[in-house]
């Protein structure tokens, strides 16, 4: 695993850039082919998806930030290297759907076809983030486990600095004597596996659309419960409600993104309920 995917003199193109600038190509294409064969002008919603990617980068950083701050206190102009890694799919949702609401708001835009056209591509960016991230070495890194699932990094993986056994945050390895390369939970993988699970549901939602809006938030219910269950249980990441522990198994429970994860899933069934009673 290296970051780097292609290196020209001072030149450096990263997998993690590189998969998800083709993610949102994708993901743009597909959105206009939907809306079109609904109707809608897929030129207007271009303009829109254009700041809604920045705005949804924006909030995809500081959304993982805040839930990770230890490293960027530490190295706060770190916060300005996205391409190092680190988003919050969650941040990134939000900060995409503020825009998509401004436009609404302020233009008339349609808000919920453009937020369901929209889904198949943030399920291609969770894909095409999780393989960056293993490419990193040091994003989203799994709890140590004696599982047979466990995977040990090799010595020329570039980007991971191994585990340190009792520490929930990768960048605090520094202060360990004893760092360890594995076994480990590949959860860049586990990650990947949840995008790789919504792609073709969100086909799905859409095919079936009883109502605009369905798909946007079958999707926001669905990867908010996928991802708690099958990624969050096995991150080293700091438990913020640390309800059960097991260092051997390597599970946690519960995260930030676990303890952010249930009201959204609230407020996406009672959205999907409003706007289903809305439709009849």
């Amino acid at each position: 695993m290296n970051p780097t995917m292609i290196q020209i003199g001072p030149l450096r193109i990263q997998w993690y850039g590189f998969l998800l600038t083709l993610a949102i190509f994708i993901g743009f294409e597909l959105a206009k082919r939907r809306l079109k064969a609904w109707g809608f002008d897929p030129e207007r919603f271009e303009t829109v998806a254009f700041f809604a990617v920045v705005f949804g980068v924006v909030g995809a950083r500081l959304g993982y930030v805040l839930t990770s701050p230890g490293y960027f206190l530490d190295n706060p102009v770190e916060i300005l290297y996205i391409w190092h890694g680190g988003l919050s799919f969650h941040g990134a949702i939000l900060g995409g759907a503020l825009v998509f609401l401004y436009y609404h708001k302020r233009k008339g835009y349609p808000l919920w076809p453009y937020l369901d056209a929209a889904t198949p591509g943030v399920a291609l960016g969770i894909i095409a983030g999780r393989i960056g991230n293993l490419m990193n070495g040091s994003d989203t890194v799994g709890r140590l486990t004696t599982l047979p699932v466990g995977f040990t990094w090799p010595e020329w993986a570039k980007g991971f600095p191994g585990i340190c056994p009792g520490i929930d945050d990768i960048s605090q390895v520094y202060r360990c004597q004893e760092l360890l390369r594995g076994p480990v939970h590949l959860t860049q993988i586990y990650g990947a596996l949840v995008g790789l699970i919504l792609l073709p549901l969100s086909f799905y939602w859409l095919r079936k659309k009883p109502f605009y809006g369905y798909a946007f938030w079958q999707f926001l219910l669905w990867y908010s419960v996928l991802r708690s269950l099958l990624e969050e249980p096995f991150r080293l990441n700091p438990l913020w409600l640390p309800v059960y522990r097991n260092d051997e198994l390597g599970i946690g429970l519960f995260t930030a993104t676990q303890v952010i994860s249930l009201p959204l899933v609230l407020f996406s069934l009672y959205m999907l309920r409003r706007l289903r009673a809305q439709a009849r």
